[in-house]
């Protein structure tokens, strides 16, 4: 597998599954990605680990304590964006719209992160890294791919995001649906689309985080055989993309390996 070795500021870098059920979870992804789960022992980490593939780092997992933002109920992906200044990028968020739901604050591993949250309710993370940089894998089947926000309030976010983290709003389409990049720097760094009609009414704003694989189409089925459910398949589309929910409604995207931002 290719590594990446690091992750431009202002970048997502991470991808965090928050469960209520831990196992279930491990056993889901395991067989939908190939991911073995390493989880820290120590008293401070609060059962919380990693989601690897061929030994590199490619996702974290840990339960869901109920705060933070999430319902007690909830099992959520949650994306990380990679910023050198934590501390800054959580003091502009109140002024832009926004809340710090937490932090910042310093990690199990030496870094320093702030959990936030844009004006249309969605939740994101921002990290500096301490021991470990984030995701290793780089567009390969079963590593991050890339992330898109997924919200009805489109105009606050494209200025909540460009004050916050500096990204660019670039308005287009994919399928034939409205659908808008944020740049960075010369380069696409992430999505936003409006919620599409599949999801559940009063869904809330969220952050979707997408995995490479090799067959979509197999994948597609490999998660409802396991008690997940599609909610969207795009066969024909270039690169192929679905998404689907695990077996506790935790939404996420599959892309084709190799179409990865």
């Amino acid at each position: 597998m290719s590594e990446r070795s690091d992750h431009e500021a202002g970048s997502p870098c991470w991808a965090e599954l928050s469960s209520t059920d831990v196992t279930l979870s491990v056993r889901f992804y395991r067989e939908i990605f190939g991911w073995e789960a390493v989880f820290d022992p120590r008293p401070g980490a609060g059962g919380h680990g990693r989601f690897t593939l061929e030994g590199k780092d490619v996702a974290g997992v840990g339960p869901n304590p109920g705060d933070g933002g999430f319902p007690a109920w909830s099992t959520a992906w949650t994306v990380r964006v990679a910023v050198r200044d934590v501390e800054g990028v959580a003091e502009r968020v109140p002024h832009a719209g926004g809340k710090v739901v937490l932090g910042p604050v310093r990690d199990a591993e030496g870094g320093v992160v702030a959990l936030l949250q844009d004006p249309s309710g969605a939740l994101l993370s921002a990290g500096r890294p301490g021991g470990r940089e984030g995701a290793r894998g780089a567009g390969e089947p079963g590593t991050f791919a890339w992330s898109e926000l997924v919200t009805g309030d489109t105009g606050a976010c494209e200025e909540f995001y460009r004050s916050v983290l500096g990204w660019e709003a670039r308005p287009g389409e994919r399928g034939g649906t409205p659908y808008t990049e944020w740049w960075l720097n010369g380069r696409p760094v992430a999505g936003m689309t409006r919620p599409e009609p599949w999801l559940p009414r009063r869904a809330p704003s969220h952050w979707r985080a997408c995995f490479a694989v090799a067959d979509v189409g197999a994948a597609v089925a490999r998660a409802c055989e396991l008690g997940g459910v599609s909610a969207w398949h795009a066969r024909d589309a270039d690169p192929p993309r679905a998404v689907v929910s695990d077996p506790q409604s935790a939404f996420f995207g599959l892309v084709g390996a190799g179409h990865a931002r």
